[in-house]
Formats: structure tokens, C-alpha cells, sequence
């Protein structure tokens, strides 16, 4: 019995389930070693592997969440903040929404993927949480889904139902962006070069009206292109001009790198910066600061200064 092929599409699944890319991969060990200790009792004429597998993935992350607190974004616990200058404290005792590497999986899912529809699911009970994705975006039936779940049809879509009210009750989750996209391409293109130039109005020209910038560990955020604006001002003022950008992707959204200028002319790594782009504008930046999602994504911790470096 080969379960690798399911590896990452379970890793997805489990990222779904709890908005982190950490445990989802812990997750995913468990329930493959589950697997490999329960293979004698699996039978090919019940299920197919897929499905016994999901359903082990789902039991695993169901005990994971009990007693959990749900992962959000700052812009999911409470109102944007009208300072811009307000103090950057991190706040470490909220278990935040993290950011999923494309790289690391292939996978074709875009839509279910993106932060703030991911950030959406968080806001649902565990077992809802579980339907939603098992039958809406897994597409498995409803008698496969009570199945994995131990329970019947009908309570799987009457939880189906009671999902997709809530969702709708959170709002819209964002339109899907496609990283590839040819005039997304030039929209972070743009933004790339004016915010290594650290040049303020070309960033705010990018931006929607009411672009959101939130910056989790710190729980403030900002909506529109004044805050915005006025906050970017703050950045570069504290750390200067000359930035360097690496571009990458994630949820399948675009997404930068950003590396703050050093005194000895390199430059230390900043941010992993999470695109949202709507009608040819920036309408959302969620900005990661935690260490951990660096590694997560095999970032560099700088880039030398170029007298620093080698000559080839």
C-alpha cells in the first residue's frame, strides 16, 4: 500500500481544517502512520484508499481541534485601527492564521486555498468545518462524508447547510487571484519596484480604496488608502530606502518577500507579504513577520551586500 501519492493533498486538506501549515504537516505524518498500522484492517470493497485515508486524516485533525481556539487574521478580531502610528506589539498568545508555501505541493486548488477564504472556514465548528471541505471542495458524497465522519446523510447536509449560511453571514472571502495572471503579474510587478524604492504615492496609486493592510503577530489593521499610506510612510522612515523583493506565491495568491536594508549594506529579511488583486489594484496585504513562516517557505535570512560577495 503506497499512501505518498496522498501526502500532499492530505497536507492541503489538513491546512484547510486548522489554518496552519505546521501542524497540517504533523498531522498528516499521524494519519499515515495510522494507516500504515491499521492496513490489514482496510478493505478495497467499503472504500477506496482516498476515502479511508481522508477519513483517518479527519478523525486526526477533529482531536486536533478539540478545546483549539480558531486561527485569525487581525481584520477577524475587531475593527481597523485609525492610527497609524500606534505601537507594533506582537501579540503571541493568538494562535494566527499561517500562510501555505505553493511550492511545497502541487496542487490545482486556488479558490479554497487563498487566506481569506481559509480564514473564513476558521470561523465554523470543527465537524462543519469537515463537511464544508470534504464535500465542497474534495467532492466526496454526502454518504461518503457521514461515513468519515461516523454519522448519517442527513446530518452531513444539514452541517453542509449550516456552513454555507455562516460563510455567507462572514461576507465575501475575496475574489481568486491567479499568480500567473499576465496583468497580475504587472500590478505586483509595479508594487515590487515602488516599495523597494520605498516610494509611497506610486504604492498608494496601487491600491483600492479600501485596500486592507494587517500584519499578523500584531493585531491592528488598516483599511483604506489614506491609513495605508500614512503606515508605509512610518515603515520606510524607520528602516529606511533601498529594499530588495523576491517574488513568490502562496494560497495561490502572489506573494513577496521583502528585505529591509542593513547598515553594512545587505539586507535582513523583513516580511512575507500575501497579494490580494481585484480589478487590476491591490485590495489586500497581509503581512507575516513570525520567523516560523520564513522557514516554511526556505527564505533566506538576508542578502549580502554586493562587496561582500564573492567574485565569480
Amino acid at each position: 500500500m503506497d499512501f505518498e501519492p496522498y501526502r500532499g493533498e492530505l497536507v492541503t486538506y489538513c491546512y484547510r481544517m486548522l489554518g496552519s501549515f505546521h501542524e497540517a504537516e504533523d498531522l498528516v505524518q499521524e494519519t499515515l502512520l495510522r494507516a500504515w498500522k491499521a492496513r490489514d484492517r482496510y478493505d478495497s470493497t467499503r472504500a477506496s484508499l482516498r476515502t479511508w485515508l481522508y477519513r483517518i486524516a479527519t478523525n486526526v485533525c477533529l482531536t486536533a481541534l478539540e478545546g483549539r481556539a480558531r486561527r485569525p487574521l487581525p481584520s477577524g478580531l475587531g475593527a481597523p485601527s485609525d492610527d497609524p502610528g500606534a505601537p507594533l506589539t506582537p501579540a503571541y498568545d493568538i494562535p494566527w492564521l499561517q500562510p501555505f508555501p505553493d511550492t511545497r505541493f502541487g496542487t490545482e486548488a486556488r479558490a479554497d486555498l487563498r487566506l481569506a477564504w481559509v480564514a473564513a472556514v476558521q470561523v465554523l465548528p470543527p465537524r462543519q468545518r469537515a463537511v464544508l471541505v470534504l464535500r465542497e471542495v474534495l467532492e466526496f458524497t454526502a454518504a461518503e462524508v457521514a461515513t468519515q465522519l461516523g454519522t448519517t446523510v442527513p446530518a452531513v447536509n444539514s452541517a453542509l447547510q449550516r456552513a454555507r449560511a455562516a460563510l455567507v453571514e462572514v461576507g465575501d472571502a475575496g475574489e481568486v487571484t491567479e499568480p500567473d495572471d499576465p496583468e497580475v503579474r504587472a500590478v505586483v510587478q509595479r508594487y515590487l519596484r515602488a516599495f523597494e524604492a520605498a516610494d509611497v504615492p506610486a504604492l498608494v496609486r496601487l491600491l483600492t480604496d479600501d485596500a486592507i493592510l494587517e500584519m499578523p503577530p500584531v493585531p491592528l489593521w488598516y483599511r483604506g488608502r489614506h491609513d495605508y499610506g500614512l503606515f508605509m510612510r512610518r515603515v520606510f522612515d524607520l528602516r529606511g530606502t533601498g529594499w530588495q523583493m523576491r517574488r513568490l506565491a502562496a494560497n495561490g495568491q502572489p506573494a513577496l518577500a521583502a528585505y529591509a536594508p542593513e547598515p553594512d549594506g545587505g539586507h535582513r529579511l523583513h516580511t512575507l507579504q500575501v497579494l490580494t488583486i481585484t480589478g487590476g489594484r491591490v485590495a489586500h496585504n497581509v503581512v507575516f513577520a513570525d520567523p516560523h513562516v520564513f522557514q516554511v517557505f526556505d527564505l533566506p535570512p538576508g542578502i549580502p551586500s554586493a562587496k561582500s560577495r564573492p567574485v565569480r
